[in-house]
């Protein structure tokens, strides 16, 4: 009797992993709803003993201008959508590497860098669009946002706006220039290959970008405000 239950049971498991799962991160997203999380990268570093720099601060400890740079740079449609932006998903046309950033929202590149890891696939954004969801009605606009610039990557090992705007700037996050910022947003879809404190002419023309940019999204940000 035991062997003719045993691979049910085995089955049973199975199915029952991704119920777990979708659990786990439920009360994950839970708890940072109120405690500032590690990014996976983060954790990763941490495992293999590589450093990290990293200091957790309130979106009221961070510039406006690097809130409006990240927007125009990454999502300007960020106040308007619940964590996907359906449109540019259908739009967005996928290379055979896989998914591009295109159609990626700050909500969805929150939750990829706590919950996911790095790299283009499929299954990994099939997996950002409901979490993004499901982040987007537990967080809000604001712990969003707040999340996803203490846990972005600026430089190899630098993590969050504030240890970004030190490293590069010597200066506090809440102190960045309008033209710093822009530099902080440019860096971001590559940002071991690109550098804020040393931009390549290219950097530097992103920058110029999104600054220019900056001014259009400031009225569309309304869902930021306390």
């Amino acid at each position: 009797m035991g062997r003719r239950w045993r691979p049910r049971r085995i089955v049973n498991l199975i199915l029952l992993l991704p119920i777990l799962g979708l659990v786990l991160m439920l009360m994950l997203a839970l708890v940072y709803s109120a405690v500032t999380p590690p990014s996976t990268l983060m954790l990763g570093r941490w495992l293999t003993r590589q450093p990290v720099q990293r200091e957790a601060v309130g979106l009221d400890a961070i510039s406006p201008h690097l809130v409006q740079a990240v927007v125009a740079s990454e999502d300007q449609r960020f106040c308007a959508h619940d964590g996907v932006d359906w449109g540019a998903l259908r739009t967005v046309v996928d290379d055979e590497e896989g998914p591009s950033r295109g159609a990626s929202t700050i909500t969805m590149q929150a939750v990829k860098n706590v919950f996911l890891w790095p790299g283009r696939s499929y299954i990994r954004k099939g997996l950002e669009i409901p979490l993004a969801v499901l982040a987007d009605a537990i967080w809000g606009k604001r712990r969003t946002m707040e999340i996803y610039l203490n846990i972005a990557e600026w430089g190899e090992g630098i993590f969050g706006a504030e240890a970004a705007s030190r490293h590069w700037f010597r200066k506090s996050a809440r102190d960045l220039t309008r033209s710093e910022a822009a530099l902080l947003a440019a860096t971001l879809p590559n940002p071991i290959a690109r550098s804020a404190g040393r931009p390549s002419r290219g950097v530097r023309a992103a920058a110029a970008r999104i600054q220019s940019r900056t001014g259009q999204v400031e009225g569309l940000m309304g869902c930021l405000r306390r």
